[in-house]
């Protein structure tokens, strides 16, 4: 059995049954049409229960985290990334699902990670994918049948070794195990054409990152990949580019209103070359270590900000709040506020805040204990402002 609704067996039933039973009480965070998302998350750990509730509570915790609900309504992703990173949806297969296009060539990643952040990469790729999901629920409605996937199609033509550069492939690393543990059984299948020979090399880089699922809806093609894109596509669903009889209103075959086909980043846009912060402060972390700074917030809704940057590789950064006093409790015991993430601070200067909505002692960590062999100077900016007039609930 497919293990999708109208296919299950009596095991898997009775297994959605209890699952359904065990998450209740977040229930009403959930789709309305709650079955075939609940079973998504059953298939993408083999119907097991356990597993399957850890993940998705998992999920909303991240949701919280990144805002995720409101990223497309109250976020514009950086001017960079909206001209510069490529891709777009572009029709539909034959079963009705949405197609997503990566236009590999053109993509200048060492120009675009100068330009902004690794967490506004992922915001924006977390934005691209929940604007495909709204998609697949429209079209849902639409056709009167379950929509729950996509159609990827990977255009690797010119693909070369500056799209291999170590930052790009980590924080791309990083992406991928996002989609993997957030968005489970949403890619239908991903066409991968126009495969140059170092290929291999590339995909023997990002591979450990994908499940053996996933993986095993990548088709790979040929020569022949347009008459192939046309037996699961119909040809007024295609771009001319691509084999099909699409275009855009004014003729272009490329459907550039739809896909952004990307380009080479200006200068221009490259943060360290427009913006000079005097620093406070710099530590040197050694390797496997972590830098603790604990600040004293004693107004409800005051807001910490830091600005930092680090010599020669990224650095870890997290912000927690001390549950109960004492200088012995560890990091891991206390309540995280900033979940920890690598930051490329070594090619764009970290600069944010968060509003701390208790009172307490809040504890900064620069974290190199992933690092075996390279010890980390930082730079650093912190400091606790008061409350503003108008308090915000939301971090920043």
């Amino acid at each position: 059995m497919s293990g999708r609704v109208g296919d299950l067996s009596p095991k898997q039933e009775e297994t959605l049954t209890e699952f359904r039973e065990r998450i209740s009480d977040i229930l009403p965070e959930l789709p309305a049409q709650c079955d075939p998302y609940l079973l998504r998350w059953l298939r993408a750990r083999n119907f097991n229960v356990q597993k399957s509730e850890s993940m998705i509570r998992k999920h909303l915790e991240f949701r919280r985290q990144m805002k995720v609900d409101t990223l497309i309504s109250d976020w514009t992703p950086p001017e960079v990334l909206e001209k510069y990173l490529s891709g777009g949806l572009c029709g539909y297969d034959r079963d009705g699902s949405p197609i997503w296009y990566d236009v590999i060539g053109p993509l200048d990643p060492k120009g675009l990670m100068m330009s902004a952040t690794k967490q506004d990469f992922m915001r924006t790729k977390i934005r691209h994918t929940e604007m495909l999901w709204r998609e697949t629920q429209a079209q849902s409605d639409k056709l009167g049948k379950n929509i729950d996937a996509i159609t990827l199609i990977y255009d690797c033509e010119g693909l070369g070794m500056k799209h291999m550069w170590k930052p790009a492939v980590e924080s791309y690393g990083e992406i991928l195990t996002m989609f993997e543990d957030n968005y489970p059984e949403g890619l239908k299948r991903l066409f991968l054409i126009k495969a140059p020979k170092i290929f291999p090399l590339a995909y023997n880089l990002i591979k450990h990152f994908l499940s053996e699922e996933t993986r095993r809806k990548i088709i790979i093609l040929g020569g022949n990949w347009k008459e192939v894109l046309l037996k699961h596509i119909d040809a007024d669903q295609l771009p001319v580019e691509y084999g099909g009889t699409r275009t855009d209103p004014d003729g272009d075959p490329r459907c550039r209103t739809m896909i952004k086909y990307g380009g080479t980043v200006p200068r221009s846009y490259y943060v360290q070359d427009s913006i000079k912060v005097q620093y406070d402060s710099s530590v040197t972390i050694s390797r496997c270590s972590v830098f603790q700074l604990e600040y004293d917030v004693t107004k409800p809704s005051s807001v910490l900000r830091w600005q930092f940057t680090s010599d020669g590789a990224d650095i870890g950064f997290s912000v927690y709040r001390r549950s109960q006093p004492g200088d012995t409790q560890k990091v891991t015991d206390m309540s995280p506020v900033l979940p920890n993430e690598r930051y490329n601070a070594h090619l764009v200067p970290e600069d944010s805040s968060l509003t701390c909505h208790e009172p307490g002692v809040y504890v900064v960590c620069f974290d190199n204990s992933y690092s075996f062999l390279q010890s980390k100077k930082v730079s650093y900016n912190v400091e606790v402002l008061p409350p503003p007039r108008k308090a915000s609930c939301m971090s920043t």
